[in-house]
């Protein structure tokens, strides 16, 4: 495949784009509340086929970048492309049982037509039998498709490969059946590593390293347990916040101990009724002479117990009804256990027991006259507090993307381990078409996955706006990562569904990832908008 192919492909795409959005602009032109939402099938679809064309072009500039790209690569590319184009043509699923289609869109058959036209020679020769069947074989024999990374983020990712080697694996299935906590002591040596830090600036005792960086750590991680790549997001949260947001004295006082794993953070913003809209939330601080006073209610609260700081939005004006009364409160807090999980006064819990995503625990909590230092307000600013919170939201997107981009890989790696040991009517099962086509699109969208969150880290990097970036990247990869797992079940056959088996753990981990840091469903509509606004 020559890059002009590629080009051309991301030329055909790129049109498809711009026709669907001048369709679905004109749709919605002048619609609000619930009319505007009543096209959610048509504004989400546009948000999907956004999402495959930058895709598609980052695999464009992938293949530019290696020297040159080798067969795996070009057969990935190849089924990658095709897949993708031919999805584009006839219907992308949002989800399972949604499909959206050209004409959802407002499309016609002639306008898609006439966009595949300068590719249609090279679609007749991509995604084949032979290329799927190819893929799948040198798969099974170790090697892994070529990164573009440079050599400093390559040696990090040998060392977290070399971490999990010696400290996952082996260990994390039996982390996850018995609902346990990740050790402490394999807390901290993450924290040696520079886990908790990677993004914070040397003079808080950071890394100093960019959000690219973070991806590596984030994706090897979570290739060995997504509960241990994980725990950094909470603390790239905190990180975010307070470095963006906070005082001196704030950063001098919390940033250096969570680079150095001495404060771990968690993030409480979440409450039963108000999901996605948090701006709705009712949780009230009352300022009383030199602290806040705190009542309500906070749930999904991920890693509460152990945490030594909350990240903490409550509403300090209870004459609001919207964002503009919302603040974030660095909320210090005594680190638990299971027998006296919340020892603090005011704070109580219940943990909300989970089908993956464990070895952190999640909770719902309550409380009742919880108090928080007034110089805890991040900003020592009132009202500021979703303002703050939006601004990390960015960072916190790309680092769920590349999370799930470790468990479609672990979903992968899992699968080829077992189609090649396992042999039915004399043959190993992954020389079977029908499995080899699985694990050859479990590759390739991994690719494109892969490809897409690694742009949006180094758009935050140059300093450039990426919310859109960072949307498409987490839309995507999480929806790989929920296709590979369950590739990976079926190719394991009955024994997929056994708790003994690591895939079945592999299936519970990834469905979560479609739901947190913002809905399948928010994303495309956050996607949407901003393209839409950029139509106008």
């Amino acid at each position: 495949m020559t890059i002009a192919s590629a080009n051309a492909c991301a030329a055909a795409a790129g049109g498809i784009l711009a026709d669907a959005k001048r369709a679905v602009a004109a749709r919605v032109e002048g619609l609000t509340g619930a009319a505007h939402d009543a096209e959610q099938r048509a504004t989400h679809g546009l948000a999907w086929v956004a999402t495959y064309a930058t895709a598609i072009e980052q695999i464009t500039r992938y293949l530019a970048a290696l020297e040159p790209p080798g067969e795996l690569e070009t057969d990935l590319a190849y089924v990658l492309l095709g897949e993708y184009m031919a999805q584009l043509a006839g219907g992308i699923p949002m989800s399972q049982g949604e499909i959206v289609r050209p004409v959802d869109l407002g499309l016609t058959a002639a306008q898609i037509a006439s966009r595949l036209a300068p590719v249609e020679s090279f679609l007749a020769q991509a995604n084949t039998p032979e290329q799927r069947a190819r893929i799948a074989q040198v798969l099974a024999a170790g090697q892994e498709a070529q990164d573009t990374l440079d050599e400093t983020l390559r040696a990090m990712r040998v060392e977290m490969r070399k971490f999990n080697a010696a400290e996952i694996d082996g260990k994390a299935h039996r982390w996850h059946l018995d609902n346990a906590y990740i050790p402490l002591d394999t807390i901290g040596k993450m924290a040696a590593l520079g886990v908790f830090g990677l993004t914070l600036p040397e003079e808080y005792g950071g890394l100093g390293l960019g959000k690219e960086s973070m991806c590596v750590v984030s994706e090897e991680l979570s290739r060995g347990y997504i509960g241990i790549g994980s725990l950094g997001t909470r603390s790239e949260i905190a990180g975010e916040l307070i470095l963006g947001s906070g005082t001196q004295a704030q950063k001098q006082r919390f940033l250096p101990g969570i680079a150095s794993g001495a404060i771990l953070p968690t993030a409480v913003f979440t409450e039963p009724d108000t999901g996605s809209d948090l701006a709705s939330i009712r949780t009230r601080a009352v300022r009383d002479g030199d602290v806040y006073k705190v009542y309500g209610n906070k749930t999904w609260i991920t890693h509460p117990v152990r945490a030594d700081l909350m990240t903490l939005l409550v509403r300090t004006d209870p004459a609001s009804k919207d964002h503009r009364g919302l603040s974030m409160l660095l909320a210090e807090k005594q680190r638990g256990r299971d027998a006296d999980p919340f020892p603090a006064q005011g704070m109580s819990g219940t943990e909300i027991e989970v089908l993956g995503y464990r070895g952190m625990k999640e909770y719902e909590i309550a409380f009742d006259g919880f108090e928080v230092k007034a110089e805890n307000l991040l900003g020592g600013v009132e009202g500021e507090g979703f303002r703050q919170l939006m601004r990390t939201f960015e960072a916190a997107r790309i680092q769920t993307a590349a999370r799930a981009v470790g468990v479609g890989q672990a979903a992968l790696d899992e699968a080829l381990r077992y189609a090649n040991a396992r042999v039915q009517f004399g043959r190993k099962i992954a020389t079977f078409p029908r499995v080899a086509d699985k694990i050859a699109m479990m590759a390739a969208e991994l690719l494109a996955a892969r490809a897409l969150t690694y742009h949006a880290a180094r758009e935050k990097d140059s300093g450039r706006r990426c919310d859109l970036e960072a949307g498409m990247a987490k839309l995507l990869a999480a929806r790989v990562a929920w296709a590979n797992a369950d590739n990976a079940v079926q190719i394991h056959g009955g024994n997929g569904f056994a708790l003994e088996f690591p895939v079945s753990r592999l299936l519970c981990d990834a469905r979560i990832l479609s739901i947190f840091e913002g809905a399948a469903e928010i994303q495309a509509q956050i996607i949407a908008r901003r393209l839409l606004d950029g139509a106008n």
